[in-house]
């Protein structure tokens, strides 16, 4: 009988670490020559790649050749013209912290098991905390994405606000805010009916006067507020919350201020970034997603909380199985801090890159989208075909061809169909107000001053094409 294992050994470690680290490089090496979008038509390739494994070994070349056909579809998300949602890019640095990590294979759920690990993982949350500012108490989780980082801080702010009579509780939301946080709240054992969702004010931003009266209307009911919410940087704007205003009223009235920022939140790295999120300090808890503003592969998210016996509180559990795990001094186990009890080491994605690189190349690839993105405002703003709602706070650019109902909308949709078209850039789009909108985010660590001329030279390019096919009036301006 032929004995078939599962351990590569040495050499067998060394030729697929070569092949692969071979496959990455030539990759990335041809990466600004890949579309943005490739090939709708998938339909061969994803019956061939719903097979079964084989009971007997593959071919490592093979193998490798249909990885490069799997990702040859869909949206490039790690493209450098990708400026579609929120692009990172995917530094290779941190996908190496994964690679050995992954491969220690270390268990990180309880710091005694990992303690070195742990506290790699742990110099990370603690150097967060400190950048926003968080008291001594102060501590953190590293999740998978934004979606489950808000999910332990709802259920924090439930049992610290309003334990034993959840069905009381109110959330405040505005209409821009990121609707994983309505899913963590319905998870947390809350209705659609304790959510408010309130009415943004004429600049996009969650309107506080309207915050408040809704309290008092809520409080008069016999309800208990406990939780607003703000957004550090809207999915559909980019914009940012008034967040000293809106932790103002929090305090006054006794609810957990939880802060959204999985998009703007790391831009705290920066002087504009931290003027931008003035107030985030008083934030009882603070989502971010290093996978977005940090550039870092996805599958990043981080919670921040004020209070890390609050977490602590809400989330610790013990079962007699575990009782042969002891302590290990300073260190938090993290099984206590959120719903997972399985848990890999999470922390060498992040620390690698940031001591690797040091946290300088991160403030100045940050600054750089800033200023990338006003410079596609301004030129934006001068093409007279096009009407732009809001100046941005971070990367987020909507524009839209002017005029109003279903016609301008169907023209909207067109101009971006011409714009993708093009495969070198890709935008998306939202309703902002009621209204189809081009949405355009410079984000990627991998998107520069070309990706930025580019793109605007695609769109106004479109916008002129358009306006011929319509028999519009053609308008004539220059890139810079």
């Amino acid at each position: 009988m032929t004995s078939y294992s599962l351990d590569l050994g040495r050499a067998g470690v060394e030729k697929l670490g070569h092949r692969a680290v071979d496959f990455v490089a030539d990759y990335l090496d041809g990466l600004s020559g890949e579309p943005t979008l490739y090939d709708t038509d998938t339909s061969a390739l994803v019956t061939r790649l719903l097979d079964a494994p084989p009971e007997r070994p593959g071919d490592l070349e093979e193998l490798l050749t249909t990885i490069g056909e799997a990702a040859a579809s869909g949206m490039n998300t790690a493209s450098p013209g990708y400026l579609a949602y929120f692009p990172a890019g995917g530094l290779t640095s941190s996908a190496f912290g994964e690679l050995i990590a992954e491969s220690l294979n270390r268990y990180t759920a309880f710091a005694a098991l990992a303690p070195g690990l742990v506290a790699i993982e742990q110099s990370v949350l603690r150097w967060l905390c400190g950048a926003f500012a968080l008291p001594a108490g102060s501590g953190g989780l590293v999740l998978t994405g934004g979606s489950m980082a808000t999910l332990p801080a709802i259920v924090a702010a439930r049992d610290s606000r309003v334990a034993g009579e959840v069905s009381r509780g109110v959330v405040y939301v505005s209409e821009h805010t990121h609707h994983c946080i309505a899913k963590a709240a319905h998870i947390a054992g809350l209705t659609r009916a304790q959510i408010r969702i309130l009415p943004s004010s004429a600049d996009f931003r969650t309107d506080v006067a309207a915050v408040a009266r809704q309290i008092q209307q809520d409080r008069r009911a016999g309800l208990l507020p406990f939780l607003l919410v703000a957004t550090a940087g809207a999915t559909s704007t980019g914009l940012v919350d008034p967040l000293e205003e809106l932790g103002a009223l929090a305090r006054r009235e006794g609810l957990w201020f939880h802060v959204d920022g999985a998009y703007g939140a790391p831009y705290q790295l920066t002087d504009r970034g931290r003027q931008l999120l003035r107030g985030i300090e008083a934030a009882d808890s603070i989502v971010l997603d290093p996978h977005k503003s940090m550039f870092l592969p996805y599958g990043t998210g981080i919670l921040l909380v004020r209070d890390e016996q609050a977490l602590r509180a809400a989330h610790t559990a013990d079962a007699d199985y575990l009782q042969d795990i002891g302590q290990a001094g300073g260190l938090p186990d993290y099984a206590h801090l959120g719903p997972e009890l399985t848990r890999e080491s999470r922390g060498m994605r992040l620390w690698l890159p940031l001591h690797l690189h040091g946290v300088a190349a991160f403030r100045e690839a940050l600054n750089e989208k800033l200023d990338l993105t006003r410079w596609i405002h301004r030129e934006l703003v001068s093409e007279p075909a096009l009407e732009l709602p809001w100046a941005p706070d971070l990367t987020v650019i909507g524009f839209r061809l002017r005029g109003d109902g279903a016609a301008a909308a169907e023209a909207n949709r067109l101009l971006l169909e011409r714009i993708n078209a093009s495969r070198r850039v890709c935008l998306s789009t939202t309703r902002v107000a009621g209204r189809y909108t081009l949405r355009l985010c410079l984000q990627s660590v991998r998107s520069h001053a070309e990706q930025a001329a580019e793109a605007v030279d695609l769109i106004r390019a479109a916008v002129h094409d358009l306006a011929a096919s319509s028999g519009g009036r053609r308008t004539t301006t220059s890139a810079t």
